[in-house]
């Protein structure tokens, strides 16, 4: 690994309170990686913040002055990689991506049509129906004609909203009273995330397939990695089909008969991201090898079975600050922010 160049490295990663930044933060020290780490989130109660080498709190992506922020923050600490770890940053990311590189960051996120055709579940199954076994899926309820379905967010993320349909009966009371709902075929089998990791030519390079065995709000709790070169190739051919750029996390899951299927691809770092850094396959460490010049070769991964559970940061109040007890960040106090792990 080229140290001096990861010494001179400042890596931005959003998403500081969720399970993919704080995998994020977490894979880069295990990596030992000698620079610094920038972690940011829109609360400064971030457990990422506490983790990483300097915190700065930004605005939610919808905020107008969220890119004027996102390059003060990229100018003043010279941030020169942006991870991908925040599935709302990204968005930004992307747009602003060639504006970045003249300051010289390099964002890690894929174009603004692919990341479209990931949000959008009735797009990624246009996109890949055809090359790839997928599951019925539609957004007219006229056209389900057997039950149980699975009815659930075209936009959604994680398992958030996902409702079981049993009957005609209960699917004309969610079509009626939803809006952007998809239906799609109940598959009652073993699910399984597949990280994959694609060069900036947006080139295959790798696949860590996962057995979910448990999952709490869309985040897997409990999962075992697996060897499979079958399914890995499959995984990488999808990333680059869809023009993925950087990592990505593609989920699947069995039908009655055993078939695996695709349900949807996260084009960015999941929330089970430290899985793959467990049995072998760093990946935000890889991302950086891979912009130093590195040849990344596939890792020898262990099969392994890896169990979660949480871990307490203890603040105390004083450093957090008192006036702030019951209060989150808002747009007058912004740039007030207290500063927490400088």
């Amino acid at each position: 690994m080229n140290s001096r160049f990861l010494e001179s490295q400042v890596v931005l990663v959003p998403g500081a309170s969720a399970p993919a930044g704080i995998n994020t933060i977490k894979s880069l020290k295990m990596s030992n990686f000698p620079g610094k780490i920038v972690a940011t989130d829109f609360t400064s109660l971030s457990a990422g913040f506490f983790m990483a080498d300097v915190n700065e709190i930004m605005p939610e992506v919808d905020a107008h002055y969220y890119v004027k922020r996102l390059f003060e923050i990229v100018e003043k600490h010279h941030v020169r990689v942006l991870m991908p770890s925040s599935g709302y940053d990204i968005y930004p990311y992307s747009e602003n991506r060639e504006a970045l590189a003249k300051i010289g960051a390099t964002a890690v996120v894929s174009d603004r049509d692919t990341l479209e055709i990931c949000r959008d579940k009735l797009l990624t199954y246009k996109k890949m129906s055809g090359k790839y076994s997928l599951p019925f899926t539609t957004a007219d309820p006229d056209k389900v004609k057997s039950f149980p379905v699975i009815a659930k967010p075209r936009f959604g993320k994680g398992s958030r909203d996902v409702i079981k349909v049993n009957n005609e009966a209960d699917l004309k009371y969610i079509a009626a009273n939803s809006t952007n709902t998809i239906f799609q075929e109940f598959l009652p089998g073993v699910e399984y995330t597949i990280d994959v990791l694609s060069d900036m030519n947006k080139n295959p390079l790798l696949a860590v397939p996962r057995i979910r065995l448990q999952t709490k709000a869309g985040i897997s709790t409990k999962g075992r990695i697996i060897r499979d070169a079958d399914l890995e190739t499959n995984c990488m051919n999808m990333a680059r089909d869809i023009g993925i750029r950087g990592p990505s996390c593609i989920q699947m899951k069995e039908s009655s008969e055993e078939q695996l299927k695709l349900i949807e691809i996260n084009s960015r770092l999941g929330g089970g991201t430290i899985f793959s850094t467990l049995a072998g396959a760093n990946i935000p460490s890889m991302i950086l090898e891979m912009l130093s010049g590195i040849h990344i070769d596939p890792p020898r991964l262990s099969e392994i079975t890896v169990v979660r559970y949480y871990e307490e940061i203890v603040i105390e109040n004083g450093e957090w600050g008192r006036d702030r007890r019951n209060k989150d960040v808002t747009e007058s106090n912004l740039l007030s922010k207290p500063r927490l792990a400088e």
